[in-house]
């Protein structure tokens, strides 16, 4: 049976959107995938065109007596570019010198924390509190649908790591005043 993944909808939260859940989400998925297949190219192959389409494949392989790894399987052209596309970026991100690239090299450390809200509030008020335009802040939490941050449990802001301590600080100190929905 297939997992859930627990990317909630509602009139005010869409989880396909939350970059936390819905990262999380597709890592579970592919972890799932690779357990069905058995081979992480087969794994990126259904999480491109479905494990159906994939399941099909290497069904319709087995009958004829053909080998079952991603290069023996008819897959649809998409797939087919998809899955050597990513291992291409892996391979340009794991040696970028073999390439003849310069890449900067970026600090193994969070962009964001997670900080949880007591109640409801308008996007634009969470943005203030944090000192950020309401766009930068809207960008770290695209999963919130009407400019509100509001779910049906307590809610989860992403701020950047360096504005946390501003965001606390502000939301001690204007909590009684807070226009809160």
């Amino acid at each position: 049976h297939r997992p859930v993944y627990g990317l909630d909808q509602n009139h005010w939260y869409d989880g396909r959107r939350d970059i936390v859940a819905a990262t999380k989400a597709a890592l579970d998925y592919l972890q799932y995938l690779n357990k069905m297949f058995g081979d992480w190219e087969l794994a990126l192959a259904a999480y491109n065109c479905g494990e159906g389409c994939v399941g099909r494949a290497v069904a319709k392989n087995r009958r004829q007596g053909l080998e079952t790894d991603f290069t023996a399987l008819s897959l649809p052209a998409e797939t087919r570019h998809y899955v050597p596309k990513l291992l291409a970026v892996r391979n340009i991100l794991r040696e970028p010198e073999r390439y003849g690239l310069d890449m900067e090299t970026l600090a193994n450390e969070p962009y964001f924390q997670i900080v949880t809200l007591p109640r409801p509030l308008e996007a634009r008020a969470a943005a203030k509190l944090a000192g950020m335009n309401l766009d930068d802040f809207l960008d770290l939490n695209p999963g919130f649908r009407r400019k509100v941050i509001y779910t049906d449990t307590p809610s989860k802001l992403l701020i950047p790591v360096n504005k946390v301590a501003v965001f606390n600080r502000n939301l001690d100190r204007d909590a009684g005043e807070m226009n809160w929905l």
